[in-house]
């Protein structure tokens, strides 16, 4: 593809959205940690968490609106400048799209709110997911094809729309589990968003590029304020179900929309698949195995437990911050190895050698963590947390 002038001026309008919700997301947050304080609305410890001190979990009462008005200003500036959206489907297609994932993420934007503030069962969640992903589905955003997986390209709508709502339920949810440790959810979500939006600038679909760029700019402040934030000063706050829920909709909308087959050959391949794939692998590979962990324990499957990876890195000793950062640099790994694969591999042996990677780090990660079980039972420093 030719660099020219229009394409460096459509790269330096997705870095001022960017920017803008990056500055909406500094403006923004404070007032929310304000109102928290206020009305005492606090996520308290329990057995489950990390965190020692009462912290407020409305931090992603800021996604959804900044978001909004940043795409929004966007498409609407765009459009009395006259200046093109450079996608290859038609203008009305993309509106629809859009419409679409805005009433979607405004359904989960409620429920979101309505948990956070009161707390909502799983099965609600479950139906309010279920009707985001079908709107996705129904306005065009569905997988029409699986780009050479297992030898599959063309999947005809009456598959791929119920798996598109499959997997759209599935990222949201692995994106709300993961949710367990400061900077763990939002960092993953930004390396995501990051990949993701210089993919879709390689490609030129702007429209994407400035949805996955104001998301990743209104999660940098928050993503600071959660790391970094002081709990005993009020500087600490969490995302909630509010933030979790409103990313897994607006990764699943963009992940599903860079692997879809756009060209008129049904046979095609889209080798951008692979690399999107990598950019939610950790979230979702780790869902599969507590749920079958869960299952083989006969357990319910919806409800939580300390099995994730981020508690199993904990119970080898790690600090928090450690855990946090290891955990982002495999998801990076993941991003670089599966880029470089795409040029010698299909998608079928980049998916097997991903799930290869993911066992053997897993399996390390049991070994160190049954050797520091072994060390503190043999001190007689067991806890709850070892269970």
């Amino acid at each position: 593809m030719t660099y020219t002038l229009v394409t460096f001026w459509n790269e330096i309008y997705i870095l001022v959205g960017l920017l803008g919700a990056a500055m909406l997301g500094w403006l923004i947050l404070p007032r929310i940690l304000y109102v928290s304080h206020k009305k005492q609305l606090f996520d308290v410890p329990n057995e489950r968490s990390v965190h020692q001190r009462p912290v407020p979990r409305l931090g992603g009462l800021s996604f959804y609106p900044v978001v909004i008005i940043v795409c929004g200003l966007s498409i609407g500036v765009r459009y009395l400048l006259g200046l093109s959206i450079n996608t290859a489907q038609a203008p009305l297609d993309v509106l629809c799209k859009y419409l679409m994932l805005v009433v979607g993420m405004t359904v989960l934007y409620l429920v979101g709110i309505a948990d956070d503030l009161t707390g909502v069962g799983y099965k609600p969640k479950f139906v309010a997911q279920i009707v985001a992903a079908a709107l996705l589905a129904v306005s065009g955003t569905w997988l029409n094809s699986l780009n050479g997986f297992l030898g599959v390209t063309s999947v005809p709508a009456w598959i791929g729309m119920p798996l598109t709502v499959f997997l759209v339920v599935y990222i949201t949810n692995a994106i709300n589990l993961i949710d367990g440790v400061d900077g763990l959810a939002s960092g993953l979500c930004m390396i995501a968003l990051g990949a993701l939006t210089a993919l879709n600038l390689y490609h030129r679909q702007y429209y994407l590029a400035m949805l996955g760029a104001s998301t990743l700019g209104v999660l940098v402040p928050f993503w600071l304020y959660n790391v970094f934030g002081n709990a005993s000063r009020g500087h600490k706050i969490f995302m909630g179900d509010t933030g979790s829920l409103t990313l897994g909709l607006i990764l699943s909308f963009i992940a599903i929309n860079m692997s879809r087959n756009t060209t008129p050959d049904p046979e095609a391949v889209n080798h951008t698949m692979a690399i999107v794939i990598a950019t939610l692998l950790v979230p979702l590979f780790d869902v599969v195995r507590v749920v079958c962990r869960r299952l083989a324990n006969g357990k319910n499957p919806f409800l939580p437990d300390k099995n994730h990876l981020h508690h199993k890195l904990l119970r080898t000793g790690m600090r928090t911050r450690f855990v946090m950062v290891t955990i982002l640099c495999f998801s990076g790994l993941f991003i670089v190895v599966n880029t470089l694969l795409t040029l010698v591999l299909n998608i079928t042996w980049i998916v097997a050698i991903d799930v290869v990677v993911w066992l053997v780090f897993q399996s390390v990660v049991t070994v160190f963590g049954n050797r520091a079980r072994a060390r503190r039972e043999a001190a007689g420093e067991l806890t709850d947390a070892d269970a």
